[in-house]
């Protein structure tokens, strides 16, 4: 089972620092999880710019020029967020029994451990 999934909130725990125009200390939603390259990609974190070749639609409108979008950045420069203290954490699993239409059933459930910052 996955530590980080498609729409868990991150935060970025290293690179550079928001003050010399990195993102560390940002937090985003994950778009999308890159499993063999072990990247994620995170909404408003690491932009690219990417120049497009200039083209027609079938309406006639002009596409293409300098678009930025997110790039992937390595699974190991992101740590969950707890949702009840909003800081970086790491992530657990615990198993427990549900029963469901009368079967009882065993499944690894995540949790957020103890973050250990109490600042």
């Amino acid at each position: 089972m996955a530590n980080i999934k498609k729409g868990d909130l991150v935060q970025v725990i290293s690179g550079r620092s928001q003050a010399r125009g990195g993102d560390r200390g940002k937090q985003g939603k994950v778009l999308e999880v890159l499993v063999a390259e072990n990247r994620v990609v995170v909404e408003g974190i690491n932009f690219v710019t990417k120049h497009v070749r200039v083209g027609q639609t079938q309406r006639g409108s002009k596409t293409g020029g300098i678009e930025t979008h997110e790039a992937p950045i390595h699974v190991s420069n992101v740590a969950i967020v707890d949702p009840e203290t909003k800081k970086p954490t790491r992530v657990g699993f615990r198993t427990e029994q549900v029963t469901k239409d009368g079967v009882t059933k065993t499944v690894r459930v995540r949790y957020a451990k103890k973050s250990g910052k109490d600042l």
